[in-house]
């Protein structure tokens, strides 16, 4: 049955990826969108959008009713669920086929028993694939005998999860039930599902999947591997194919066993089996029922293209000749650029994305949910986009993906992109040396340092410092022929004063008969092409830097990396008053749990607050230890980013610092 027009229930970059493959089949498309992602691109992009009222997932992109409702208003007689939200719900799934739409997935009794983690895990272990001890928590009175009997470490996991939802490594018995009853909470509101169960942890596997699709001609086939290693709180952040870390005879053997596995279930569509490697030796972990974010590493390297499997699969037709017959050609490597703070524990950020591009260039790869002047939601996933890189080599993938990286206009919003550039030029990255402890196993503070140095940054600072000079110049109204800071006499030097990654940068510099003099710093040429584009050279080398501005805000950048100043006023205020000992709260959210009252005595590091925001559930510690004076909120309170939470003073003078926030 040929499909005319395609609903994705979903958003972001999932919802254009589809959208894009249904205008290449000529299929007409409708997008979803929630009141916070009114006007973003996937809001857009599709034939015509319907809005789900609402912020909140439950009531937007995880409400069934509204879905179908929105389906059978815009006369779409196909769902593509995309990844997320409910594209492994065997309910919704059954709901879309009873409604009289064609399903762009699995089965819905494939998704319910392959995304139970418990029931696949038994599954497999009768098919005699290999898996990792773990222990049903349903009707058991004692967790911790159950861990203890699995040797700690341990993880908690939700039966139903994925992404590192739901999901807590448990060191010892002191922190299980809390780290339970965390996880439950947090499957619940990403899932709708609480089932939680113990699972042995392993210290420092490599994570590799294999991408398996099946027809309903009982074809079902091994796309090859992914590599996803490199992970922080356990979700991936860099994945690769082919894998640096499996020979042919172990990527034919857990080939096999993915294809067992699909086959168990009468598996249909795109999935995914991801196993756990430790030498020679592997073992099943999940399979997902669905696509994987970092399915373009398996199309660049192959030359499918899998929503197009899918959707092609849906209407009823085999697999194509190239895809039962698959092959592999060069290497192809995909980096999650999220809006987060390496520094804070990978704390996500809301906010504002003023400007956001990459130079093109041969083998890359863009799969985007944000684009000049979106927001970055508290409500959802901070993704912002899927940066892959293609190349004969992995060497050569690698270099382009990181250069990328190094030259994108990412301006707004705090990014994890220093660090996935210097992961990606790390050493032990390079020789592929990975597993899933490579962050806990280097320096998080040397990965996820300011690309540009001290010095390099000064030159950026220098650069956006007579960038401004220019544009002063450019919007005199009179005298505009007269340098700036002209006199009749010798005077002082001009000056500007910016913050930037690495500390504050005083910049001073002379005109003198056209040439302008950086003091302070060896010689420079320069040349101002423009206000927004400065080159600088020095004896041996030469600097372009591009300069954009937001009210106090300026932004760098550079082949070599950007830097974001903050230009500091030329009298400042006086110091204020510090809110001394306050917690602030570190982004918009809900309190799920408040754990101290007024009165309370507290060590260093005690829990405070429990805040939910953006799917995860975040754990505000105390700074200090004190006593607690104030307690400004309560469970379900809403609360805006930098709102104070709870106030602990000590018998200190110096004002305190602010919270220590780290992941539930």
């Amino acid at each position: 049955m040929a499909i005319s027009k395609i609903l994705v229930a979903n958003r972001g970059e999932i919802a254009r990826r589809v959208f894009r493959t249904c205008r290449e089949m000529g299929i007409s498309s409708v997008a979803l969108y929630s009141d916070p992602d009114a006007g973003e691109p996937h809001s857009r992009e599709a034939d015509e959008a319907v809005r789900l009222p609402g912020a909140k997932p439950a009531d937007t992109y995880l409400n069934i009713p509204a879905i179908l409702q929105a389906a059978s208003d815009s006369g779409a007689d196909a769902l593509h669920p995309g990844y997320g939200f409910l594209a492994e719900n065997a309910v919704f799934a059954q709901a879309v086929i009873e409604a009289g739409l064609i399903w762009i997935g699995p089965p819905p009794r494939a998704i319910n028993v392959m995304g139970s983690k418990i029931e696949s895990k038994s599954l497999m272990r009768r098919a005699g694939v290999p898996v990792v001890p773990s222990i049903e928590l349903a009707g058991l009175s004692a967790p911790k005998s159950a861990a203890l009997s699995l040797g700690f470490p341990v993880v908690v996991k939700a039966s139903a999860g994925g992404g590192g939802k739901g999901m807590r490594v448990v060191a010892d018995s002191d922190e299980l039930n809390d780290s339970i009853e965390a996880a439950r909470r947090e499957a619940v509101g990403a899932f709708g599902d609480g089932t939680v169960f113990l699972e042995k942890y392993l210290a420092s596997p490599r994570h590799v999947e294999i991408q398996v699709f099946a027809d309903n001609h009982g074809n079902v086939v091994s796309l090859f591997e992914r590599e996803c290693s490199i992970q922080r709180r356990h979700q991936k952040i860099i994945e690769e194919s082919p894998s640096p870390g499996i020979d042919d005879s172990l990527r034919r053997e857990m080939g096999e066993a993915a294809v067992a596995a699909a086959r168990t279930v009468d598996y249909v569509g795109a999935g995914t089996v991801e196993f756990l490697v430790e030498d020679t030796n592997f073992y099943f972990l999940e399979m997902n029922t669905r696509l994987q974010v970092e399915h373009p590493v398996t199309e660049m390297v192959t030359g499918l293209d899998l929503v197009r499997l899918q959707i092609e699969v849906a209407e009823g037709a085999p697999l194509s000749p190239h895809a039962l017959r698959p092959t592999t050609t060069g290497h192809a490597i995909e980096a999650r650029l999220y809006a987060e703070d390496p520094h804070n524990d990978f704390l996500p950020v809301s906010g504002h994305i003023h400007r956001f591009g990459f130079e093109p260039r041969e083998g890359l790869r863009i799969d985007s949910g944000v684009e000049d002047g979106s927001n970055v939601s508290v409500h959802y996933d901070p993704m912002l986009a899927k940066i892959i890189a293609y190349a004969p080599s992995r060497a050569e993938a690698v270099a382009s993906l990181a250069s990328a990286l190094r030259s994108a206009h990412v301006h707004g919003s705090t990014t994890n992109r220093d660090l996935l550039v210097r992961v990606l030029e790390s050493r032990d990255f390079v020789d592929g040396n990975t597993d899933t402890s490579f962050l806990d196993h280097h320096d998080i503070t040397a990965l996820s340092a300011p690309l540009l140095d001290h010095d390099e940054e000064t030159r950026a600072a220098i650069a956006v410092a007579l960038a401004d000079r220019s544009l002063r110049r450019a919007g005199a109204v009179v005298q505009k022929t007269v340098p700036p800071g002209w006199r009749n006499s010798p005077s002082q030097a001009q000056r500007s004063v910016y913050r930037g990654p690495t500390g504050e940068h005083q910049i001073d510099y002379i005109t003198n008969e056209g040439e302008i003099h950086v003091l302070g710093v060896p010689p420079l040429q320069i040349q101002l092409a423009s206000p927004d584009l400065v080159e600088i050279a020095t004896e041996d080398h030469s600097y372009r830097f591009e300069v954009a501005r937001y009210g106090g805000i300026r932004y760098a950048d550079s082949l070599s990396g950007s830097a974001r100043f903050e230009l500091l006023p030329r009298f400042p205020e006086t110091a204020g008053h510090e809110d001394r000992g306050s917690l602030h709260a570190p982004m918009p959210g809900k309190v799920i749990r408040v754990d101290v009252a007024v009165g309370d005595s507290v060590a260093v590091g005690q829990p405070l607050v429990v805040l939910e925001a953006m799917k995860m559930e975040h754990t505000l510690k105390a700074p200090h230890a004190g006593l607690v004076t104030a307690v400004a909120c309560g469970p379900d309170d809403q609360v805006e980013a930098d709102e104070v939470l709870v106030i602990v003073v000590d018998d200190q003078t110096a004002p305190l610092p602010r919270s220590d926030i780290v992941s539930a």
